[in-house]
């Protein structure tokens, strides 16, 4: 089958770590009008990877909020199944793990977070820090007296200089040098659990998503997404980012504040008045009135949309 006769599918991937808030939705909603205006199928998929913050009873909420809004999917996750669960998925990402390893890509990394704070140099546009890869090149003798100290490695991957670009569906074109902008990062954390950066990439390469819409915060992380895409032997996704909801003081919206969670907009106002709320945000209506997400698709479009980070006062 040829790319061009896939059926175009988009994806809900949100992680099960609490409520989720106003930004979680406006980007889901974009998400789904993104895929709906194309005639596409919409896949939810699970990000439960981190066992310590992630809970059943939030997967079962966030479906729930979802449907609540009218955001449907066509084939992912079921009550009942585990199967699009990241959490489930291990045996999955070992493969992948396992490929990339083979390739001689993949080494142990010891540092403590204190020693890659002191040995990492902060990106100049965001001040992410770039890993200096000094654990890239350790002798045998060195890893084994590490391990006898009782360090446990994180691993890495070894990035080349290259290039990788790509055009964003509404940041337009984008461009970074991996080795000098994202530098060497994690595919499993010190305590086994896989990171991220790996599950996510192997998880939309499997399962067919070739459109992926999420907030602008992930942004910086596409382009060594793609380039994994490409080892593990998979076509890459079209990417759209969005602007994320920001409060006032400018900070922007997280579950961590429980600024507007779903549990409190529920008991405020109905899904018809938010989805206009969102949609007048998102530039795709004139005014804050009560529509249905399908009301919206026929207008749906990424010149609507924009750049810019929206700042939310309030909404009702």
């Amino acid at each position: 089958m040829s790319h061009d006769t896939k059926p175009i599918r988009g994806r809900f991937a949100p992680s099960p770590s609490g409520r989720m808030h106003l930004g979680n939705l406006f980007a889901a909603l974009l998400a789904w009008l993104d895929v709906r205006s194309l005639g596409g199928e919409m896949l939810l998929r699970m990000e439960d990877l981190d066992p310590d913050r992630c809970k059943p009873e939030y997967t079962l909420q966030l479906a729930d909020d979802l449907r609540w809004l009218g955001l449907d999917w066509d084939l992912g996750w079921q009550e009942g199944s585990d199967e699009y669960c990241q959490s489930r998925r291990t045996d999955f990402y070992a493969e992948a793990f396992g490929k990339l390893e083979a390739e001689g890509l993949v080494y142990p990394c010891y540092c403590s977070r204190k020693e890659l704070l002191a040995a990492s140099a902060p990106h100049a546009s965001d001040g992410a820090r770039v890993y200096s890869g000094r654990c890239r090149h350790l002798s045998a003798q060195e890893k084994a007296a590490l391990e006898q100290s009782g360090r446990k490695p994180a691993w890495r991957i070894a990035v080349p200089e290259e290039e990788i670009t790509f055009v964003d569906g509404n940041f337009g074109p984008q461009s970074e040098v991996l080795r000098r902008d994202c530098g060497d990062f994690i595919l499993r954390r010190s305590d086994g659990v896989y990171a991220y950066q790996l599950a996510v990439t192997a998880d939309d390469g499997a399962m067919g998503v070739n459109r992926v819409v999420r907030g602008w915060d992930l942004l910086s992380s596409t382009p060594r997404q793609i380039w994994l895409m490409e080892k593990l032997g998979y076509e890459p996704p079209a990417y759209c980012h969005v602007p994320l909801l920001c409060s006032p003081d400018g900070r922007r919206l997280s579950k961590r504040d429980r600024d507007l969670d779903v549990g409190i907009l529920r008991q405020q106002t109905t899904p018809e008045q938010l989805t206009g709320f969102l949609a007048y945000t998102a530039g795709l209506i004139d005014r804050p009135e009560a529509v249905k997400p399908y009301d919206l698709v026929k207008e749906f479009s990424w010149a609507k949309v924009g750049r810019a980070d929206r700042v939310v006062e309030e909404i009702f």
